[in-house]
Order: C-alpha cells, then structure tokens, then sequence
C-alpha cells in the first residue's frame, strides 16, 4: 500500500485530514487527566520532586492542547492548504511538547528504578498513549512519528541505562513494539486515505451523474423490480407536471398516468393503452417508442426497456417541434402552398379512395380548368400579382359543394373530380355551375381582372376510371376548348382521341422526316411584268408521308413551328434552295421562307452564309422572304439579323403584306427590300374598281420608298389585265403562271415567255420558245 503523504495527497483529502486532529478534545482531555492522576499517584508513592516538574509541564502542556484545539474548532474549516497546514504545525508543536513530557516521565521512573510501581506506571502510560496515537493523529504522519519517538527512545534509554542483561534486553525488545505501533497507524490513514478517495470519486460521479440526469433534455425514470420508481430526474417531472424530481419517487408508472391522466392532459382510454404498452414493452425488453399527444398541443415520445439490476428505464421526450414539423412536411408534400388545395400526388390519392368506395357502375367525372390568357397577366403585372390570382381562383374552386375533390395540378391547371354523376346530360348544367363558381370580377393588388376559363371533361364509369388516361382525355378536351375560341366546355369524344393520336403520329413522323431527309422542295415561278419570264421562283417545303399521302403546308408548317423543329427545314429548304438556284442561269434568283422561330436562334445568320458558301451562289441572286409576324416579334433583334444577312449581299422581301399589322411604319425602318403583297388584295380586282385602287395605291407607296413589289395570287388573265395597266408591279406570282415545279422544270421553263393580253388558252400554246 502506496503511503499518503500529505505533501502527495490532493487539497480535497489534505484539509479534511487536517480537521480530523481537532475533531475529538474531549477524549483527549480525559487522556491527559488519567496521565495526570498516575503521575501524583507515582510522586505520592515516592515522594520524588522530579515527578512533580513532570506533573506540572503536563498540566501546563494539557491545557495548551486543549485551548488550542477549541480556538480551531470554533473556526471555520480551512479552505485553502496553506491554512490548514499552519493548524497543523500547532497541532504537532503541541503535541510533540506533550509526549516529550510523557517520555521524560518514562526515563525517570525507569532509570531511577525507585519501585516496581514508578515503572509499571511509566510502561502503562506509554502504552496507553501509544495505543491512541494511530486513532487520534492519523490525519498527520509527523505527529504520528514524532509521539512515537518520544514514547520509544525515553522508555528503552531508561531499560538500557539500567545497565543489566534483562533490562537491555527490555529495552531493546520496546523499540520494535512501538515501532509496529507506527506502522499501524500508517496503515490505519492509507486505509483512510483510500476510502476517503474512493468516496470523493463516488461523489464526483454521483455528481456528474445527477448533473447529466438533470440537464438531458429527455425525461427519465427508473423503476425498481416492485414498479416504483427509484430514479428521476427534473425533466420527467417537468414534463409530467409534477412539482419535483423527489416528489416521484416511490409512485408506480400507473399512477404517474393516472395523475396527468387527472390533469386532463390525456383521456383516460389513451392512459390505459400506454400503460399496457408500457408494461408489456419491459415484460418483453422491446424498446418500442410511443407517441402520445397531449390535450395541450404537446407530444410525447416515450419507451420503456429494462436495464440492469432488474430496474425498468422509462424515458420521455418533448417531441412537438418535430411532429409538428412532420405535420408541416406531410402537407406540403400534399397541398399546394399557394391554394392550399390538394397538389397532382395527393389529388390522385384521393381520387383512388373514392373509386374504391361506391357502386363500381356509376359514373364519374374529371374537369381539368385553365385559365385563359393567364400569361398575358404574369407578363404585365409580374409573378406576385399573377400568384394572388392564382390564389383567389383556388379559393373559389374550393368552395365548390358535393361530392368532389379539387386540386391546384400545376401552373395555371386545376382539376375537379366529380365522385357521382347522374348522366353525361348533367355534365352540362355542372359546367356551367363551375363557370359561375369561379369566372368574373375580382380584384388583386389593386388590379381589376376578370377571370376567365376553359374547360376539359372526361366521365367514365368507376370501375373503369383509370385516373392518368382520364387526365388525358380531359386535356385533349380542353385543348379542343381552347381551339375553338376559350371561354367554354368541351366533353371528350372518341373523335378528339383519334384527332390526337394522329396529331401525335405526325409529329413523330414529322421528326422522323426533318432528320432523315424525307421532305423535298419545289419551285413556284415568279414572272417579270415586263418581260413576262421566269426571273425568280419561291421554294416551298413538300411532304409526302409514305401513307397518308401529301401533307398540306398549311398542317406540317404550323406543327414543325410548335414542336420546335421549323429551323431544321428552313436549313433543309435554304441548302437545297441555294445549291439548285446555283445550276439555273445566272438570270434566275431564289426566294426562301424563314419562320420568325428562325430569327429567335442566333444561328440563322450563320445559316445563310453557309448555304451560300456551300453552294457558290451569288448572294444577289437569294432573297430570303419574311413575315410581319418575325418582325414584329422582338422587332430590334429581329431587324439586327436580318442587317446581317443583308450585309452579305442577300435581298430581304416581306411576305404576305397587308395579312398582319400593316404598319406602314417599318418599312422604310427596317431592311427590306421587296414587298409580297398577299393574294387576298388580287382576288376581286377584277371586278372591284376600290380593290383594284387599293392595290395600286400600295404598289405606288412601296415604289416611292424604293421598295419593289411582287404580287401573289394571280390566277387568271382578267387578273392580270386589270392589274398592270393600274399598278405595274415589278413581278407576278400565281397560278396563272403555272403551279410549283421541281428544280429541273424551272430550269426548263427559263427561257419562256407567258403571252398577255389573250384570253387563257391551253397550257402548250400559252408558252412559246423565245427565237
């Protein structure tokens, strides 16, 4: 065992060791007087003065240690070393100045050797001192050793000075008697020592321990074998509403929950369920959490499992920010945050449960709602407003009664499902109740708008409601609503399935043919007025599907436009256009549509220069025909392209002038050259004197900005005859002069002149060779 030097030993040991010396004067002062009384008995017996010195130092010496240790005692326990090492100096001081009188008594009755009763006193007061020295002085080992010399050496000097073999002997043999007296009480304050140490660890960890136990977040209680409780900590109080950690202790887990069960926290069913749960979960040692939701808005997360020793741990946690959150999380992945109605995944949940329940027969209805021109709204007054309208359209959505369920399905879509139908008849009167619930006034930001809509309708019968082909059906029906004019209702017909399925296998088609060069291009003659020759032709795109025959322009143009894939074609038309034109006589220019989707990629520019680079044609001989529509579009970007194009020494016509805005503005703004007037200004001008003043007042005015002119339409020879002597148009184009031809016919035709002022006669004695 490791001695406990005071110089080694930590302050929390030191100070209370020190204390120790001062605990006991009671014993002490019953100590000195039994010395006293046998110290006169020995003087009485034999009369000698130095007994009396030696009684008189003792009394002297035992009232010093006594006041001594009652001024310490009446102090306050040291709290710093150097403190209680000055208590400890007087101790020592005190107490060596009272065994050095203890052994000077000892030599003199010893060495005088007067009486048998002089050293039988003298030996007992050793001994008796000696045996208290380990039990009092413990606290400090140099009083330990200091009371031991000054027992031993007086005492075995007095046997040796005594000079005899027996009494040396006796002597001698005291010194290891005293000696193991020491070592006792050494062994006594390690003892000591390591059980004080062991105790400040418990209590350091019984510290930290309820520290933990009462700061964690978490409520905690222990239960015993028996089911009571024998551990708790604040928060479980806290949480249970009870006033302390303490006042839980011996109670059951059973009367815990009736107690806030009594509060009226929970009811008293709920109180039961958990308590099984409870009970069964450390009957089982399943650590299986339960959640219980508290009549004030809280939740509680509890499990319960046994631990060690047969003691039951139950722990609860506060977990209402979380379930609330989860609750948050739960609508949001189910509701619009807008319109707080039902998003797309939530409205088809519901719409399954309803399907489910019900006669399979009846009939159901699914309404899909846009609001017509809503962009229009987000362009001009922002997103925020657009928002606010969008939220006022929801609110009277979901007002709508009956047996439905509406959602917001995305952007500016709404959908309404109806679970019971009498008959598609009633589908009627429902739409136009719908139209009433939510079309009209209504005011956002200080805005006034009126909402209008069209609507989508598809009704199936339950048992064959299949949720995402009735989403479909409803959509083509509502993009046949929007078709035919919006503000109304379309019911689905098998009609509009097919129209879209043939839409859908064009579009496809259509791809397939842009990618793979399935389309080709032919040329519309365009005639000099003068001359009466081919002096330019129009290409145009054809397709001819390998099944359904030739499709219209009129239907592929506009598609290519909405799926995004027109650019490919203008490429297509302006590489075939250019590398013909550059095989026909040099006399002979080509015209070329762009689409003003062209003019939206920044390409087109490099486009045409490299149809003419590859090629090789003169960039004089091109013309590249535009609409007011492309124009109008992003008019600056749209004009700064087509200086581009210009600059490269390609003429830039605008098509059909007078079928757009008109706006006689731009055209001396912008750069073009060539003005197409549309045929819908030739078809009575024949007849109609205004038309045919109308006509030429636009030819004269193009004229007097430098413009040429081409009129298209021309498919008679009254037509003509009205037209040149009044407006002079420096080129003709239409049907008169022949219909579209493949590049090879205009090469062939380039050299024939169209006879005027004769009647129309057939086509092989309308044209003769030019000698």
């Amino acid at each position: 065992m490791v001695e406990a030097k005071s110089d080694k030993i930590s302050d929390d040991i030191y100070l209370p060791f020190v204390e120790t010396l001062f605990r006991d004067g009671f014993t002490l002062a019953i100590g000195i007087f039994a010395q006293s009384a046998l110290i006169t008995l020995v003087w009485l017996n034999t009369g000698n003065s130095a007994y009396l010195t030696v009684l008189t130092c003792l009394l002297a010496v035992g009232a010093i240690r006594l006041v001594n240790m009652r001024h310490i005692n009446a102090k306050l326990p040291a709290t710093t070393r150097a403190e209680a090492q000055k208590r400890e100096n007087y101790y020592i001081l005190f107490g060596a100045m009272h065994g050095a009188t203890l052994g000077c008594f000892s030599l003199v009755a010893i060495y005088s050797g007067e009486d048998s009763f002089s050293e039988t006193a003298a030996v007992c007061i050793a001994l008796a001192t000696a045996t208290g020295i380990a039990g009092r002085n413990y606290g400090s080992p140099r009083m330990v050793n200091i009371l031991v010399i000054a027992l031993t050496l007086p005492m075995a000097m007095g046997f040796i000075l005594r000079g005899d073999f027996f009494h040396v002997a006796l002597g001698l043999l005291s010194i290891p008697f005293l000696l193991a007296i020491q070592r006792y009480a050494t062994t006594v304050r390690e003892v000591l020592f390591a059980a004080i140490s062991a105790q400040n660890r418990a209590n350091g960890l019984a510290e930290r321990f309820n520290r933990a136990l009462n700061t964690m977040s978490h409520g905690l209680i222990m239960l015993s074998k028996e089911g009571r409780v024998v551990v708790a900590n604040g928060q479980a109080a806290k949480m249970l509403g009870m006033p302390s950690a303490d006042a839980m202790l011996g109670r059951t887990s059973g009367s815990l929950l009736r107690r806030i069960t009594a509060a009226g926290l929970i009811g008293r069913a709920e109180s039961d369920f958990i308590s099984a749960q409870l009970g069964k979960n450390l009957r089982e040692g399943i650590d299986r959490k339960i959640t219980i939701g508290l009549n004030d808005g809280r939740f509680f997360e509890t499990s319960a499992r046994e631990g060690r020793y047969e003691l039951g741990v139950i722990t609860f946690e506060d977990v209402t920010q979380r379930v609330q959150a989860e609750e948050k999380i739960r609508a949001m992945a189910r509701f619009d945050d807008l319109t707080a109605l039902p998003n797309r995944n939530y409205f088809q949940e519901l719409i399954g449960q309803r399907l489910a329940d019900g006669n399979p027969q009846r009939l159901c209805g699914l309404m899909v709602i846009d609001l017509d021109d809503f962009k229009s709204v987000n362009d001009k007054f922002g997103h925020p407003v657009g928002d606010g309208l969008l939220y006022e359209v929801g609110r009277r959505i979901g007002r709508i009664s009956g047996d439905v369920v509406c959602c917001r399905f995305g952007g500016d879509e709404f959908m309404i499902f109806y679970n019971n139908v009498r008959s598609t008849d009633q589908l009627s009167s429902i739409a136009e109740s719908t139209f009433a619930a939510i079309e009209g006034p209504t005011f956002v930001a200080g805005n006034e708008f009126r909402i209008r809509l069209s609507i989508g309708i598809a009704c199936e019968p339950a048992n064959n409601f299949n949720i995402e082909t009735m989403i479909v059906k409803a959509d083509l029906a509502l993009h046949v609503a929007k078709k035919n004019g919006k503000a109304r209702w379309q019911l689905f017909e098998p009609r509009i399935d097919e129209a879209f399925r043939t839409r859908q296998r064009l579009i496809e088609d259509l791809r397939a043919a842009v990618e793979k060069g399935g389309l080709n291009v032919v040329y519309q003659p365009i005639i000099s007025s003068k001359t009466m020759r081919v002096v330019s032709c129009e290409a145009l795109c054809r397709w001819n599907h390998p099944e359904l025959g030739v499709i219209s322009p009129a239907i592929f143009i506009p598609l290519a436009e909405e799926i995004g894939i027109i650019s490919g074609i203008s490429r297509y038309v302006l590489k075939a256009a250019t590398l013909e034109c550059a095989k026909w006589p040099e006399r002979i220019g080509v015209s070329v549509n762009l689409s003003a989707k062209d003019f939206h990629d920044d390409s087109v520019v490099g486009t045409v220069r490299e149809a003419l680079a590859n090629s090789g044609l003169d960039p004089a001989r091109l013309v590249v025909e535009v609409t007011e529509t492309a124009l109008l579009n992003n008019k600056l970007e749209t004009a700064a392209k087509l200086a581009m194009i210009r600059a490269e020494g390609v003429r830039i016509a605008l098509d059909d002038f007078g079928t757009g805005y008109s706006a006689l503005s731009y055209l001396h703004r912008l750069p073009i050259d060539k003005i197409k007037i549309d045929r819908s200004f030739v078809s009575d001008i024949a007849t109609n004197k205004h038309s045919l003043k109308l006509i030429a007042g636009i030819v004269g005015l193009c004229h007097s900005l430098g413009k040429s002119v081409t009129v298209e339409g021309i498919e008679t020879f009254d037509q003509l005859s009205a037209l040149l002597p009044e407006a002079r148009p420096e080129t003709l184009q239409g049907f008169l002069f022949g219909s579209a031809l493949t590049a090879n016919g205009i090469k062939t035709m380039s050299t024939a002149v169209w006879q005027f002022g004769a009647p129309p006669k057939p086509r092989s004695s309308q044209i003769s060779k030019n000698r």
